[in-house]
């Protein structure tokens, strides 16, 4: 169980990596809390990704809570993309994951 500021260093580390191989879409698994309420990391990460995003280091991002096909912007993506439209997390309202797009 890494401390927060040890998963956002790995966060950096793992987008920095995926942008050198090419790679323009992420699933992250971050787990969202040991109690299930919602823990340190998530929060963290998802907050660290609305800042890249605005500061337009990524092109955007999904939470797992809004992975759906009801999402406006997850449908956009899918539609895009359809071989997501078989992700086992979608529509599933899992708050430990996000969908990155650089």
């Amino acid at each position: 169980m890494p401390q927060v500021h040890e998963a956002l260093q790995r966060l950096d580390r793992e987008l920095a990596l995926a942008r050198q191989e090419k790679i323009n879409l992420l699933k992250l698994v971050h787990g969202y809390g040991s109690t299930g309420a919602g823990g340190d990391i998530r929060i963290a990460v998802q907050k660290r990704l609305m800042e890249m995003f605005q500061d337009g280091q990524i092109r955007g991002c999904i939470f797992g809570e809004n992975w759906s096909k009801s999402d406006e912007t997850a449908w956009k993506l899918l539609q895009s993309h359809a071989e997501l439209k078989s992700d086992s997390d979608l529509g599933r309202g899992n708050r430990g994951i996000t969908i990155v797009m650089l």
